[in-house]
């Protein structure tokens, strides 16, 4: 019986080597990738443990005691809970329905752009607001939009009053995911764009030999050929659901507005680094999130799985 089993696993080592070692440079240079994901992804998930202890700096993390769920009961009926949860999914739900498409239609709108110079320019010109921070555009919409920028200065001489975009809890989700979209959308769009620029041209040509017009080809060839990437977005996008934007949130919120625009990566923040000694309780309120956001995905990707078999990631 022991020759049958170094024969196969000699044999399955001879097929390990035939398809490793071809590709053994590609292998190497992986090895920085992996070597970040385990020290800065991976070894820090041992701090999840300070979740469901009562964590002290002199007793350490494996030394501090275990209260179990005590943090996630604290929160659950804490009444913070439902004002940052409410926040949280409606900016979400907002950002998913205006944000999400916004980098779909640019690419599409750039795609039919046939002057390339042009189009290059528009692109550019579209993407370039990613690589600003959210400090500079905050500064931005203040010197725009506060109570003395430019904006009010108009209405004001025109004979209004000045109005509080930044100051006035109606004003602020608009303001939210405008922004959003124009900072990322172009972006975004460039993933888009690479995928309608593998999609096959004779089909346009075929399409339009039968008399198929620009919306039909839009909806008949386009939009099917990038379905694929726009679900694998899509799923992934669910990923962050409950991530609307720590930074963009530091660099907006106000105590004017801060009923609206505490979500619970901001809520995280404040009680855990602006508040002493509380880490124990924001790791929990995070681990909660990650939770969530982890079943959103599964969810998510179930049901692109039933829409079709192929859209799902796994």
């Amino acid at each position: 019986m022991s020759t049958p089993i170094r024969t196969r696993n000699k044999g399955v080592a001879a097929d390990f080597r035939k398809k490793i070692l071809p590709y053994k440079a590609f292998y190497i240079m992986f090895i920085p990738v992996i070597i970040y994901y385990v020290v800065f992804h991976y070894m820090p998930m041992c701090g999840i443990l300070i979740a469901f202890k009562d964590f002290s700096f002199k007793a350490g993390i494996f030394g501090s005691d275990w209260v179990g769920f005590e943090h996630f009961e604290k929160f659950l009926n804490n009444g913070d809970f439902w004002i940052v949860m409410k926040n949280t999914v409606l900016i979400s739900l907002l950002r998913t329905v205006f944000s999400f498409p916004a980098p779909i239609i640019l690419a599409l709108m750039i795609n039919e752009v046939k002057h390339n110079a042009y189009k290059r320019a528009v692109q550019t010109i579209t993407y370039l607001p990613h690589f600003i921070s959210w400090i500079v555009i905050s500064g931005m919409l203040y010197s725009l939009f506060s109570g003395s920028g430019a904006v009010n200065s108009v209405i004001t001489k025109l004979g209004g009053n000045a109005v509080g975009f930044l100051s006035e809890e109606k004003y602020y989700r608009v303001f939210f995911i405008v922004s959003a979209i124009w900072k990322e959308a172009g972006y975004s769009a460039i993933i888009y764009l690479a995928a309608l620029s593998g999609v096959d041209q004779q089909l346009y040509e075929a399409a339009s030999l039968d008399g198929a017009n620009g919306r039909q080809q839009l909806f008949h060839i386009t939009l099917p050929s990038i379905a694929s990437t726009v679900s694998t977005m899509f799923i992934l996008s669910f990923a962050n659901v409950l991530s609307v934007g720590f930074e963009q949130t530091l660099a907006l919120i106000n105590s004017s507005v801060m009923n609206v625009a505490e979500v619970i990566d901001y809520y995280v923040y404040r009680v855990g680094l602006l508040q002493a000694n509380n880490y124990s309780y924001s790791t929990a309120v995070g681990l909660f999130k990650s939770i969530i956001s982890l079943a959103l995905v599964l969810l998510t990707n179930w049901g692109a799985k039933k829409i079709d078999e192929e859209s799902g990631l796994w």
